[in-house]
């Protein structure tokens, strides 16, 4: 049934995780794909040795053409146009692509954006839905124009978001439900056998990119917040808060926590370390957490029991 849009001349653009998964399928589903796009090597870590994008190693993997431009000029947009693409696939790219990119293929640019368009337009949909505290979020399947994520949807799916649920598990699962959706509207799109609806910009919103500042604790807010924080910025950047030790205000990192939305221990203050039991937990605005992982700065994660053995004066402190 989807010979049609398998025999089609594919290019995909992609660079993380969520696209790498995307790609896969169209290599398992036998697409023709012609190149792949992808950001160029990074670097990384203490090292900062250079890594690949997951998208870039699936495709060289599968002998597929990898292209990454730093910009689409004059010479980028001819080396496209040269390849005489069909479809344009994309999926978390994190670049813009120009009109006279978008014009290429005749079938045009079809783009995976994990929300329910006109919701959380932008770069960073999934986290932006966890921040929130939502319990739905989805995949929307739209074609592209040069505005941020404001192209015609072709289709939509609804996607529970759990409550334990991390930003790289909700990714993961978003990536996965996708596929069918996506080989489902190819087919129906070059068949000419369903019709683009424009979305509804009265009820836009818009998603900014994450900085590594957004994961700075507000111990102001309540634990659930705090939690929904920890949950979104799970992968990067996490979240981190300081502890004044001695004459040094040191910079912590909270690999891994628990919630304590409706408990209340007396009077302690924002921020306040104590214990609990056999928990350690943190005072928030409303409720506590409990903390679980723990890392300084530019040392190893230590699992909270330990972290006290080498600093005990840590419970008692008031976090900042």
């Amino acid at each position: 049934m989807q010979n049609k849009s398998i025999k089609l001349r594919v290019v995909f653009m992609g660079t993380s995780s969520f696209a790498d998964t995307i790609l896969a399928a169209l290599i398992t589903e036998k697409y023709n794909l012609i190149s792949v796009y992808t950001q160029g090597d990074k670097k990384v870590g203490r090292t900062q040795k250079l890594q690949k994008t997951a998208v870039k190693i699936t495709a060289e993997n599968n002998k597929i053409p990898v292209y990454s431009p730093i910009k689409f000029g004059e010479k980028e947009i001819q080396e496209l146009k040269d390849q005489k693409p069909d479809l344009l696939i994309v999926a978390a790219y994190g670049k813009i692509l120009p009109q006279a990119v978008l014009d290429l293929p005749g079938f045009g640019a079809i783009n995976v954006h994990a929300s329910l368009l006109p919701h959380y337009r932008g770069p960073s949909p999934i986290q932006n839905s966890i921040l929130d505290g939502g319990k739905e979020t989805g995949v929307t399947i739209m074609l592209m124009d040069n505005g941020i994520d404001t192209g015609e949807i072709l289709s939509q799916e609804k996607i529970e978001i759990l409550p334990n649920e991390t930003s790289v598990e909700l990714s993961d699962k978003m990536a996965k439900q996708s596929i069918p959706l996506l080989l489902d509207t190819i087919f129906l799109w070059v068949e000419r056998k369903i019709s683009p609806k424009p979305q509804d910009n009265t009820s836009a919103s818009l998603c900014q990119l994450i900085e590594r500042s957004d994961g700075k604790i507000v111990w102001l807010n309540d634990a659930q917040a705090i939690y929904d924080q920890y949950r979104a910025f799970y992968s990067w950047p996490g979240i981190f808060t300081y502890w004044q030790r001695s004459d040094t205000n040191l910079r912590i990192k909270i690999n891994k926590l628990s919630l304590g939305k409706n408990l209340s221990f007396g009077n302690y203050q924002l921020g306040e370390v104590f214990r609990s039991n056999e928990k350690v937990a943190v005072q928030a605005g409303v409720g506590i957490i409990f903390l679980e992982e723990i890392q300084l700065e530019g040392k190893s994660n230590l699992k909270i029991d330990d972290f006290l053995n080498g600093n005990p004066s840590f419970v008692g402190s008031i976090l900042k």
